[in-house]
């Protein structure tokens, strides 16, 4: 900001003075720190804006990666499950073959498990669900409500 000493702050002060005089000076200083006040909230709300908005693009940005990290995974374990549904059954007869789909399955699988690990652990905590938000709510439809005791108490 401007930097501005003990010695021009009086200068202005006495020049305010000489110009305003001492019924009009008041008044034009508090309506300057007023207009100072207002343009200071009005910067550093601009400044708060413009960081969300830069902090918002970051976290599109990480979620998109995610996401593109997700669907290449998912491909690969897609891929791999169309190949193994793919192969010949003639071949599964044998031991061998049947040996080396289930390897081919279980690295299928592992692919799997490693995306969805993956994305679990690069995921923001504060925007996951809590175990409370996870769980069902829990409806007992045995006990009658105060609205139809209401309605009961009415209609008698």
């Amino acid at each position: 900001m401007l930097d501005i000493g003990f010695l021009e702050l009086m200068l202005i002060g006495i020049v305010g003075l000489l110009v305003l005089g001492p019924e009009r000076l008041p008044k034009a200083a508090r309506t300057t720190g007023m207009w100072i006040g207002k343009i200071k909230r009005t910067v550093s709300g601009m400044q708060r804006e413009i960081s969300a908005q830069l902090e918002a693009e970051e976290l599109r940005q990480k979620l998109n990666e995610q996401q593109k990290k997700l669907d290449d995974s998912l491909k690969k374990a897609k891929q791999d499950v169309e190949s193994i549904v793919d192969a010949p059954s003639s071949n599964a007869s044998t031991p061998a073959a049947k040996h080396d789909t289930d390897q081919r399955v279980a690295s299928a699988s592992a692919r799997l498990d490693e995306a969805l690990e993956t994305v679990r652990d690069e995921a923001p905590s504060s925007s996951a669900p809590s175990t409370d938000e996870m769980r069902p709510i829990k409806t007992d439809d045995t006990e009658p409500k105060k609205a139809d005791f209401k309605k009961d108490s009415n209609h008698q």
